[in-house]
């Protein structure tokens, strides 16, 4: 795992960089791991293709935890938008956001593997979330709704970027694609129709022309993210003083959070809607 302190000093300049020599490290690092993916680069693999002693880098990049973080902040600042444009409000500018982000992933594949729950973020990662907060901000949200929409989205699109990087890994390293792979399962489908639900989709057309995943996922993210602008009814706006099953008045708490109903009943109906 890499130093965060140190991380921080080069990703935003806090230490000695020594000028461009850092530049063509994390440029050679990153054409190595477009063309083999993340797991062929080490330093003595940079060092070689820069035509350089492995010692060298190391003067510059601690080792290859801090090179990946460099690696990756580099990337994230490539091609995009810039968000300027608000014509088409927060839906068009988060799409955009979205597209963006993939384009990305498939640009650099090995993305989807380098990253940690723990990152130091570096300035291009801290700009395409400020880009992204400022297009959710128009929606008129809460701040705390603001984030977790961010979070929703850019979730979904890396989850998204995985799928699809893992199928063309696999296409690649077989030689077989998705559907003439799944065309020669006849021996599986022979099972199937046991399950008539999945049967009968299939006979209906459902598998005929599928939808596709990213474009389907992201418009029904989005239209998830309008309906809670429309509703008006989450958390943070409600009142907190009334019962969220029957609106009758709820005493205060002594400690901890505000109580959400005003009986025991209503807590048990609140559940048992809930489970319906």
């Amino acid at each position: 795992m890499a130093d965060p302190e140190r991380s921080t000093e080069l990703l935003w300049g806090t230490g000695s960089r020594r000028g461009l020599s850092l530049e063509r490290i994390v440029r050679a690092a990153i054409e190595l791991a477009d063309a083999e993916g993340l797991a062929a680069v080490s330093m003595r693999r940079v060092a070689e293709r820069l035509g350089f002693t492995t010692m060298s880098l190391y003067r510059h990049v601690p080792g290859k935890s801090e090179l990946v973080a460099l690696m990756r902040d580099e990337v994230l600042g490539g091609p995009g938008g810039s968000g300027a444009d608000h014509a088409g409000g927060w839906r068009a500018e988060l799409e955009a956001w979205a597209r963006d982000g993939l384009a990305r992933y498939l640009r650099h594949p090995w993305l989807v593997e380098s990253s940690e729950p723990r990152q130091v973020p570096g300035p291009n990662a801290v700009a395409g979330f400020e880009r992204a907060l400022a297009a959710a901000s128009r929606a008129g949200l809460p701040p705390a709704q603001v984030v977790a929409v961010v979070t929703l989205v850019g979730g979904f699109v890396e989850s998204a970027a995985r799928q699809v990087v893992r199928t063309e890994r696999t296409e690649r390293r077989t030689g077989v694609g998705e559907e003439e792979w799944w065309g020669g399962r006849t021996s599986l489908f022979q099972h199937l129709d046991r399950y008539p639900t999945l049967s009968r989709i299939y006979r209906e057309g459902g598998y005929d022309a599928p939808l596709d995943p990213f474009e389907f996922g992201l418009q029904r993210v989005l239209d998830g993210i309008e309906a809670l602008i429309h509703d008006g009814t989450s958390d943070e706006s409600r009142d907190e003083t009334r019962c969220t099953v029957c609106g009758k008045p709820v005493a205060p708490a002594a400690t901890g959070r505000p109580r959400d109903y005003c009986s025991r009943a209503c807590r048990q109906r609140a559940y048992r809607m809930r489970k319906g």
